[in-house]
């Protein structure tokens, strides 16, 4: 009986293009990754401290959305110069 040649199957090649070329995973990433979802699970378990990452969240994005508003507002203004100048010129 002639022994089949041992590689890897079709899938595992095809997964392995998709992940990339590095998919071991080391010691390093999986500390890394430890400790990001152990500090998620502290935070998502503690009520006290979701509030405040939440309403923190809240401020952020109320700050970010004030702060495009006001470029909104400023772009107009550009615009309306620009028109002003060609309608003069022309």
């Amino acid at each position: 009986m002639a022994k089949k040649k041992r590689g890897k199957c079709k899938k595992c090649k095809k997964s392995k293009k998709l992940m990339g070329k590095n998919t071991e995973m080391t010691s390093e990433q999986f500390l890394v990754g430890l400790l990001i979802g152990g500090g998620a699970a502290y935070v998502l378990s503690d009520e006290t401290l979701r509030g405040q990452v939440i309403r923190y969240a809240m401020q952020t994005f109320g700050s970010v959305a004030q702060s495009v508003e006001e470029l909104k507002e400023q772009f107009a203004d550009i615009r309306a110069e620009i028109v002003a100048e060609q309608a003069v010129q022309a």
